[in-house]
């Protein structure tokens, strides 16, 4: 399963990674929401890889990016499927579960963003995209268990994201901010990486690390980081 594919001019690195892990069929895409920082890849992905489900939320965007995404999918005879709330997926011995978003209506596309809670054996991973307080709230509202030992913080780890109720519902051990070295909006926010610090949460940061690797059993989970995948995009 792939989330996101970075920018337009990101789409080769994706597909060459993917493809240097031995990896030559997805059995499911997912383009979390139309910002060019994470669809802008994926019309590469989408051409390179035999693909069976492509989950997109349920919102158009007019700009040039959106539809080469919507071309590529075309061409190669795929279907979007659109996100249903506490719908399960399996994926291998491993499942997923969509926890958002929880409303066809936001002002802001951020907040269309597709969550999605990975659980294999005793472990959880909780993606939020580039959700903010606006998805989180519903999260919280709509009774999902939202326990994760692993977050992926939302929105590049935005002031308006990953908020203390958020953080406190999630309890996770390690969290992760997915964000562009030296980027022009300031992310991540010095507000959001004192709320995680402050419970002991261990952070992880793609602008100080590059690529960032964590495996598990099922049982234990490690961290293994890839300097040499440097991740140095200006995100939104």
């Amino acid at each position: 399963m792939l989330v996101d594919a970075g920018e337009n001019d990101e789409g080769n690195t994706v597909v060459n990674y993917l493809k240097k892990q031995g990896v030559k069929f997805l059995e499911y895409v997912i383009g979390t929401h139309p910002h060019s920082d994470h669809i802008g890849g994926l019309d590469t992905v989408i051409s390179n890889f035999e693909i069976n489900k492509v989950i997109l939320p349920d919102v158009v965007s007019t700009t040039k990016t959106f539809e080469e995404v919507l071309d590529a999918l075309s061409e190669n005879d795929l279907r979007i499927t659109k996100p249903e709330v506490g719908m399960e997926y399996k994926l291998e011995d491993a499942t997923f579960i969509i926890l958002a978003p929880n409303s066809s209506e936001y002002s802001d596309l951020n907040n269309y963003s597709i969550v999605i809670k990975i659980i294999y054996e005793e472990t959880a991973f909780l993606l939020t995209g580039d959700a903010e307080k606006t998805s989180e709230d519903e999260m919280l509202e709509n009774g999902l268990d939202l326990s994760a030992d692993i977050l992926k913080l939302g929105h590049h780890g935005s002031a308006n994201s990953s908020t203390d109720t958020f953080l406190d519902r999630v309890g996770a051990s390690s969290a992760i901010i997915s964000v562009g070295r030296n980027n022009k909006y300031g992310h991540p926010m010095s507000e959001t990486v004192n709320r995680v610090l402050d419970r002991g949460i261990n952070l992880y940061r793609t602008d100080e690390m590059g690529t960032i690797i964590v495996t598990t059993d099922g049982t234990s989970i490690s961290f293994n980081n890839d300097a040499t995948g440097e991740n140095n995009s200006a995100q939104e």
